[in-house]
């Protein structure tokens, strides 16, 4: 932490403007992977562990290796297979030492000397390795016969093609605190992602200089205030009844997650620049009640459904999108004046509920009160107006 000459307050100032640049920083060469970012944020923040869920390709990868870069992390990362040796993780045994009759691990470059793990495919992992894995989360402590090794693990962030079924895994899959969905860009990003990746095979001719953003001692301080600083009374009662609510529905949280779930909400309250958590920081549950694929979309509408936030707001305006945009391509598919007399009522028509779509989503906007909102709503302002005028150039 800072001299004696800063305030704590000053200390939360800082680290607020350090997450922001790190978030900043981590997200600029991915295309719509803000959501991945978040999550992987927040287990950083508070030291806990995450698992991405989700077909190949869709950057998590990357974006751990980049988020250990802007650490200065020790990174491991491994891809798990059934035939995985522990020796291909935890370091194969010194035979010379050996020879001496001393038992050790040549552990360097390995993940016990990690600070952040990435490991792909995590539950395809042998019952071996999976019990290691599991007592090194729990405990931070590596079993090594009658040798106990502390590693320095502070998150473990695990991908897998799918949520295990297996009973044998349910303990592993616990411990993950965080779990995303990860899915294929839409349709939106193509353009993006395409020009990013183009852009990218260009940097790969050259050595991309990442500059640290944070240190591990900054996650160390950061985790103290979340601990520490942040207030979250007044969302406890909030809290209990939406665990309530998501029992009702069918989803079980356990103990342990419902009581770890209070240092992701008041990290998410530092992220967005607060000392005290407000209802909206509650969406994280979205990362934490989760089990099944189908739980994500559902604990998203309960939570969206029983929260004052701006996601149903946005959740709206891209309905809204979405229609804008099916309109325009219909406009735009109508052949050069002059018009039919029924392509031409038509065409007023469309006009006419434009026009009301407008004022609607102006509507939202003033609701919300929220600067999301308003910047989704003026892009499909932007739209519409587009719209409305190429349909009066088609009517002459």
């Amino acid at each position: 932490m800072s001299g004696n000459s800063v305030s704590v307050n000053d200390d939360v100032n800082f680290y607020i403007d350090k997450i922001h640049r790190f978030k900043e920083e981590l997200t600029k060469p991915f295309v719509g992977r803000e959501e991945e970012a978040r999550v992987i944020i927040l287990a950083l923040m508070t030291g806990e562990h995450a698992v991405l869920i989700g077909e190949p390709g869709t950057a998590k990868s990357a974006l751990i290796r980049r988020a250990a870069q802007l650490l200065n992390a020790r990174l491991f990362m491994y891809l798990l297979t059934k035939f995985t040796e522990p020796s291909e993780l935890f370091g194969p045994l010194d035979l010379t030492a050996l020879k001496e009759g001393v038992y050790t691990r040549i552990t360097k470059g390995k993940m016990l000397e990690a600070d952040i793990v990435f490991l792909d495919e995590i539950f395809k992992a042998n019952s071996a390795i999976l019990n290691s894995i599991l007592t090194i989360l729990n405990e931070r402590i590596f079993y090594d016969g009658y040798t106990e090794i502390r590693v320095p693990l502070w998150s473990l962030f695990g991908a897998s093609n799918e949520v295990p079924d297996d009973p044998e895994l349910e303990a592993l899959y616990d411990r993950m605190l965080l779990r995303h969905h990860v899915k294929p860009l839409a349709e939106d990003y193509w353009r993006d992602l395409i020009d990013y990746e183009w852009r990218f095979e260009k940097k790969l001719l050259y050595e991309e200089k990442i500059e640290p953003i944070m240190s591990m001692s900054d996650l160390r301080n950061i985790r103290y205030i979340v601990m520490e600083k942040i207030n979250f009374e007044s969302i406890k009662s909030k809290l209990l009844k939406i665990y309530s609510i998501l029992e009702g529905k069918g989803i079980h949280v356990t103990d342990r997650r419902k009581g770890k779930a209070l240092k992701i909400i008041a990290a998410s309250a530092l992220l967005e620049g607060r000392r005290e958590t407000v209802e909206s920081d509650l969406l994280v549950l979205k990362y934490i009640a989760p089990r099944d694929i189908e739980d994500f979309e559902k604990v998203n509408t309960i939570l969206n459904e029983e929260l004052r936030t701006p996601y149903r707001y946005l959740k709206m305006l891209e309905e809204i999108k979405v229609n804008v945009r099916d309109i325009s391509s219909y406009v735009a598919s109508y052949p050069r004046p002059p018009l039919s007399r029924f392509l031409e009522q038509k065409l007023i028509e469309i006009y006419r509920d434009l026009e009301l779509t407008r004022e609607r989503v102006v509507s939202i906007i003033i609701e919300s009160g929220d600067k999301n909102v308003e910047r989704e709503g003026r892009d499909i302002i932007a739209m519409i107006d587009a719209v409305l005028e190429s349909i009066k150039k088609r009517l002459g």
